[in-house]
């Protein structure tokens, strides 16, 4: 065992240069002459001078004073940006890094030697001190060893890749961002970490995390194969049109593009609240008890065949939301006045026609009370993961679809005991996220928007933890993406989106962000409550059979094939006819 005189000692063939200057937390170092390559062996691991987000350190005394790496240049650039004289060799090579933390070693409880490192720093070092790369043993006890709650999410860049653990409770229980252009990697990382989820103990051990994920690209299946489908297209997705509340309701039937939409909104509201009295007491509920946002089933009725008053071979529709509708009707045959019935009833007509709408148009047939199997399909049975395939669902149906979603989950945590709560915490993975909580205002986002903002600001309550991926975060709404408290950065091409991350980032990342463009696949910046400390890490790569399903498609191998034949090109145009994807 070393003695913690030994520990505290420097190691000589780590030393790489000394300080030239100190500006607050930020240090400029100049590199040794001597130092010929940009590496260093030691103790069998490699160790790279000058990467960005790796860690150098300089001994003051017993303490060790610690710095993120930032910049890497040449010292006549330094003093040509200062307007000073620059040296005849001019070969001088500089590193700039920003003061993170200090360190020392004890001894802890057991005898053994332990590193104890915090965050901030009491002590600054000197000019002319030198400084050193951090050895593998000092950067595993700084970045933090394997713990009960923590998922190894890749490694290190530049720091003798050493592992990156991701605090588990603090990743999910408080929000988390994924953020990077198309081809960074987004869904691979998205991926990597919920199978170090789902992988956190052996199958034999009583592990059931729940994760439900919006993906509107149908490319999360083929990642994991035990998981359990709900999708459009094959009829295994339920969000029934009773299940909206007022708001979505409204936005669903009516938009809020109409003139009269005022008008036509009192309407919904009369019918909604009517017919879900009459149904509570069908299936047993205390009608005075309910309200109009009570997820209680109701007819939608028969809008089929009605003429302008509501009437259809002289007999007016009186069943189910229809029904109610006509019953609101002015007596009277002035087409005007009618006006506004007409058009609800026909725009659910025409909802009741698009067949690619049957997951939420399916008629109530005042069977047994349907809520509980549809909120089974994100609670009961034993998958892991629930991926929710939005890729059939037309966009003007795509943000009320994911309302629904987010608000079924976050009312069911609602409306569950803490010890319910507590053991069976939810996580809502919203791919594409600028597609549902847009940073504008669109009528067709207003509903997802305020579920997911909710869950953003008071999901970690109940409960419900929030992961967002998009590729570009400039676009995403600006209230939910400054409710997430970690953040794993990919490669950002968009100049607009790095500078949209650099204001949000909570840590001091000038250096860092400036590498956003440059990234390497599956290379990200990780910071915020779920890490020890800012850096760069590298995603952990992932098996066969573990990767989503890329749509990218090969030009090069497709172009190797014959043109389309008429019979080929007629089977397509059937599918686009019908509104109906192939299998």
């Amino acid at each position: 065992m070393k003695s913690l005189g030994s520990l505290h000692a420097p190691i000589e063939n780590l030393a790489i240069g000394r300080v030239i200057e100190v500006d607050g937390s930020h240090v400029v170092a100049e590199i040794n002459h001597d130092v010929s390559e940009l590496s260093r062996v030691y103790a069998g691991d490699i160790y790279t001078i000058g990467q960005f987000g790796s860690l150098i350190k300089i001994h003051f005394g017993r303490k060790i004073i610690y710095a993120l790496v930032s910049r890497l240049r040449m010292k006549s650039d330094l003093a040509a940006e200062r307007g000073m004289a620059i040296s005849p060799s001019g070969d001088e090579r500089i590193i700039e890094a920003d003061l993170i933390g200090e360190a020392e070693w004890v001894i802890d409880e057991g005898g053994a030697p332990t590193l104890q490192f915090e965050r901030g720093v009491t002590t600054y070092p000197l000019p002319q001190q030198s400084i050193y790369l951090t050895p593998r043993a000092e950067l595993l006890a700084i970045y933090g060893a394997r713990s009960e709650s923590s998922i190894n999410i890749g490694s290190h860049v530049g720091s003798a890749d050493a592992p990156c653990f991701a605090d588990m409770n603090e990743l999910l229980g408080k929000h988390t961002a994924i953020l990077g252009s198309t081809g960074a990697g987004k869904s691979g990382a998205v991926a990597s970490i919920i199978h170090s989820i789902i992988g956190k103990y052996p199958e034999d051990q009583e592990w059931n995390p729940r994760i439900v994920i919006l993906d509107p690209h149908d490319e999360y299946g083929s990642a994991f194969p035990g998981h359990r489908r709900l999708s459009t297209d094959e009829g295994s997705l339920h969000l029934p049109y009773w299940l909206l509340n007022l708001e979505e309701t409204i936005s669903l039937f009516i938009g809020k593009t109409e003139f009269s939409a005022t008008s036509q909104s009192n309407i919904i509201k009369n019918a909604l609240i009517k017919l879900r009295m009459e149904s509570a007491v069908r299936i047993g509920l205390d009608p005075d008890e309910i309200t109009v946002d009570s997820p209680i089933p109701y007819d939608i009725g028969n809008p089929f065949g009605l003429d302008d008053f509501g009437e259809r071979d002289g007999v007016k529709e009186l069943s189910g939301l229809v029904g109610a509708i006509n019953e609101q009707r002015p007596n009277n045959r002035t087409r005007k006045d009618h006006e506004d019935y007409g058009k609800v009833i026909r725009k659910i007509e025409s909802l009741m026609k698009d067949g690619r709408l049957g997951f939420m148009m399916k008629p109530w047939g005042r069977g047994a009370d349907p809520l509980p199997q549809v909120l089974g399909q994100f609670f009961s049975g034993k998958e892991k993961v629930r991926i929710v395939d939005l890729s059939g669902v037309p966009n003007e149906v795509a943000g009320a679809a994911s309302a629904v979603i987010a608000r079924t989950l976050f009312s069911m945590k609602v409306w569950q005991t803490d010890e319910e709560r507590r053991k069976t915490p939810v996580l809502l993975v919203c791919e594409e996220a600028h597609r549902y909580v847009p940073n504008r205002g669109e009528a067709m986002y207003e509903a997802a928007q305020g579920a997911i903002r909710r869950i953003a600001k008071e999901g970690r309550k109940y409960g419900l933890g929030l992961l967002l991926i998009s590729q570009r975060p400039s676009e995403v709404e600006a209230t939910v993406l400054s409710q997430c408290n970690s953040w794993i950065v990919l490669r950002l091409s968009n100049e607009s989106d790095r500078e949209h991350v650099r204001g949000i980032l909570p840590d001091s990342m000038g250096g860092l962000t400036k590498m956003l463009s440059s990234l390497r696949r599956r290379e990200a910046i990780f910071v915020g409550a779920a890490a020890r400390l800012p850096s760069r890490v590298l995603i952990r790569s992932l098996e066969e059979g573990q990767i989503p399903r890329s749509h990218d498609v090969d030009f090069l191998r497709g172009w190797g094939n014959p043109a389309l034949d008429e019979e080929q090109i007629s089977k397509v145009s059937e599918r686009w006819r019908y509104q109906a994807r192939a299998n």
